[in-house]
């Protein structure tokens, strides 16, 4: 990068985060600077402001740093003002009532994913989680979605630190199944939960990324498998990878 120390120290800061954040996975002082191209002294004290700041957090490997749940936060309240969430939720308005089934945009947090915004079926039968709600990463479509996008090892620490607990008599609980799992569900471009969560409910999710391929949120579709059954699946999925690029759109 040219001129480096000309660059205003605040901006040095957001591409720091921007970097880690476009990396998905915990990074060095020096693998952050082979990004920004500042002097050596420079990225470890701009890298330690945001320690300090609360923005950044140092990994189980200490050399490395990744984003704190304070910047994470902040994320999720960047996806929540006003005109993200109004061109966002249009965008669920249309996608429900074509699929007729009850569409959701998931984001990850500790306690799982939790539903930032949904539009509910019009159909009496339907399954009922609101808004605010967590659901596991193990065995819904959106979870597994969000597992299936992480590098190997932020995947690999995640999955020997869950409980895989067991909801209904198809839930996945072995983790090398579940490995096997998601590599399928990177090869399609989609996650499915087969009663997996609820007894009697079916779902899909797709991934909604930015620019450098990061995960921003997962857009789901579910209902009764009754109704929702395999069958309907890649076709829900075309319709959802539609979905989450217009998402992305008014996100970004």
């Amino acid at each position: 990068m040219n001129q480096p120390e000309r660059v205003p120290t605040n901006l040095r800061l957001l591409r720091i985060v921007d970097t880690l954040a476009s990396a998905g996975r915990p990074l060095s002082p020096s693998e952050i600077n082979a990004e920004i191209g500042l002097p050596k002294a420079s990225i470890h004290r701009l890298c330690q402001t945001l320690i300090e700041e609360g923005y950044v957090t140092r990994d189980t490997d200490p050399k490395k740093l990744s984003l704190s749940r304070r910047m994470r936060q902040t994320a999720s309240q960047i996806l929540d003002t006003d005109h993200v969430r109004i061109g966002r939720h249009q965008v669920l308005r249309g996608l429900a009532a074509e699929l007729r089934e009850t569409v959701n945009f998931v984001v990850p947090e500790e306690a799982g994913m939790r539903y930032l915004d949904r539009v509910e079926a019009d159909w009496p039968l339907r399954v009922q989680l609101p808004i605010g709600s967590h659901v596991p990463f193990h065995c819904t479509a959106s979870g597994k979605c969000f597992l299936a996008n992480l590098a190997h090892r932020p995947l690999t620490r995640l999955l020997a630190a869950l409980a895989l607990e067991k909801r209904t008599d198809k839930t996945l609980t072995d983790a090398a199944t579940l490995r096997a799992t998601l590599k399928e569900i990177r090869a399609s471009g989609y996650a499915t939960d087969r009663e997996e969560f609820i007894d009697g409910m079916m779902a899909v999710a797709v991934p909604v990324t930015g620019p450098q391929g990061q995960f921003l949120g997962a857009l789901a579709a579910h209902g009764p498998a009754s109704r929702l059954g395999p069958n309907r699946f890649d076709q829900i999925a075309i319709d959802l990878k539609r979905g989450a690029s217009a998402l992305a759109e008014q996100i970004l």
